[in-house]
């Protein structure tokens, strides 16, 4: 079973009810379940763009935002996400999210990188871009650099979506 990077764009009203749910379950159940068309897999993506934006010629907070879309904060608790038997992240980290305004500021700066010129600093040769990469990257199928591009085009998007309907967003590895 592949552990991966799942995020879910929600309304604050929808976390509120999951905790209430959770509060009166007698098994701690929060009822979780958002949409999936509000719900983004980013697969093993998110240390391999976190990578890419450490080799670009990014600076510091251009380099912070991708860090902040993929780890989250834990302003927010969500300790009823993840209790036994209805975890959301039972193979990794206890669930993190990004308050609305966090979302916005995120989507403003995940909009700023020109990620294809990220990757341009990256080796043309596949091969050695993989090498520089690494955490196995060699072995994605159709290369690296279309794989990245594909998955933080997702990501800025998602969070373009999350931000124009201030929505948190929600983050786990499941």
């Amino acid at each position: 079973m592949a552990v991966t990077q799942q995020l879910a764009r929600i309304p604050a009203e929808y976390l509120a009810s999951c905790r209430h749910s959770a509060d009166a379950s007698p098994d701690g159940d929060p009822l979780w379940d958002p949409p999936s068309a509000d719900v983004l897999d980013l697969d093993w993506a998110p240390f391999l763009i976190e990578r890419v934006c450490e080799l670009g010629d990014l600076d510091d907070v251009e380099r912070n935002a991708p860090r902040q879309a993929l780890d989250g904060d834990t302003a927010i608790d969500l300790a009823f996400l993840n209790t036994h038997p209805h975890a959301i992240a039972p193979f990794g980290p206890d669930p993190t999210a990004l308050s609305a305004a966090q979302v916005d500021r995120v989507a403003e700066l995940l909009g700023g990188i020109d990620f294809p010129a990220v990757l341009a600093v990256l080796p043309t040769d596949e091969a050695e871009a993989a090498a520089l990469i690494g955490n196995g990257v060699d072995k994605i199928v159709g290369g690296p650099k279309k794989y990245l591009l594909r998955h933080f085009n997702a990501l800025r998007q998602f969070y373009r979506g999350a931000s124009q309907r201030q929505l948190l967003v929600v983050l786990w590895w499941d």
